[in-house]
């Protein structure tokens, strides 16, 4: 691999993996340092948190999967396999994500007798224990090893096995995904003109505002779906399309600078979208708030600057004392 391309991938590689990874890490210390975030659902999230993590210390290694290695079997599976693995089961975590919450908003009263909900353990070891054997299938023998000294793309995934993962695993999982967010936002569209026909059955005057103040968010909601599809699975969906044109021989992209950086962008733009979800959630950032808040506080409290300062700090002590020993 050449020197300047190699740069061109730290460059354009490293600051988004630094992003992802510091971000998913801001976001879980969010989540496990504040209790009230213990439950079902935050736990599917906090292991697509992990997943993400893992995706984005891996993601400068997905545009140097283009190019040959010496590396011996093994290690060339490995090299490989990892990158794969990791995305699928972000991958499936953020679809798990999606029907959790599918299944809680549509489903209410049935929602705690769903297996979702029974079987957490379960569900998180099947969103792990899915991707990682149709990952691991080159190495139970389904690839194209022909004990070359090079090792590439090409002889670890099969044709045939990067048509089912693009077309039968990734590109369905992001329809449904798209399709479950469009059916959110109909029923709370639905609801939305239920709670404004309440409101002015009850107060005819005074439900302009809130009528307006909930049109708002609602807009807000559509406009934050619409922007993360297009920026974070557009180039995502854009990027499998032309690697599955790139085996058929078909180069779209001959510039060798603008096809890196696209692979860059379209591989990291998908791992935003925890990120996107996690801070738009004002409760995964409730910690570092009130964390900021007590160190705003420590810091701008004033001094005492009495000459008496001493005596009565030292009286307080003596009387905590005194109450402690009480007792």
């Amino acid at each position: 691999m050449d020197c300047s391309v190699e740069k061109l991938i730290v460059l354009i590689s490293s600051p988004l993996s630094a992003f992802i990874i510091l971000s998913n890490l801001f976001i879980i210390i969010g989540i496990v340092f504040n209790k009230k975030l213990h439950n079902t659902a935050n736990y599917f999230f906090l292991s697509l948190l992990f997943a993400d993590f893992f995706t984005g210390v891996l993601l400068p290694c997905i545009p140097r999967m283009r190019f040959d290695k010496r590396l011996e079997y093994h290690w060339c599976l490995f090299a490989f396999i990892s990158p794969n693995f990791f995305f699928l089961s972000f991958l499936a975590n953020l679809l798990m994500v999606h029907y959790e919450k599918y299944l809680c908003i549509i489903y209410p009263l049935h929602y705690r007798n769903s297996w979702v909900h029974r079987c957490v353990p379960f569900s998180l070891f099947m969103v792990w224990m899915l991707p990682l054997s149709f990952a691991s299938l080159p190495m139970l023998g389904w690839n194209n090893w022909n004990n070359s000294v090079h090792c590439s793309y090409k002889q670890v995934f099969p044709n045939a096995y990067i048509y089912v993962e693009t077309y039968g695993l990734v590109i369905p999982s992001i329809l449904a995904m798209s399709f479950i967010t469009i059916k959110l936002l109909l029923v709370a569209r639905r609801q939305l003109k239920e709670i404004k026909k309440l409101h002015r059955s009850v107060q005819r005057d005074a439900t302009t505002d809130i009528d307006h103040q909930m049109d708002l968010n609602y807009a807000k909601c559509i406009a934050i779906f619409s922007l993360t599809f297009l920026i974070c699975w557009v180039p995502y969906i854009a990027l499998l399309q032309v690697s599955v044109l790139a085996l058929e021989k078909y180069d779209i992209i001959e510039n060798e600078t603008i096809s890196l950086t696209f692979t860059c962008i379209g591989s990291g733009s998908a791992s935003i979208v925890p990120v996107i979800l996690g801070l738009c959630h004002r409760q995964y950032t409730e910690f570092w708030r009130t964390l900021c808040k007590k160190y705003c506080k420590s810091c701008c409290k004033p001094k005492l600057t009495q000459p008496n300062q001493h005596n009565m700090v030292s009286k307080e002590e003596t009387l905590e004392d005194g109450l402690t020993v009480a007792t």
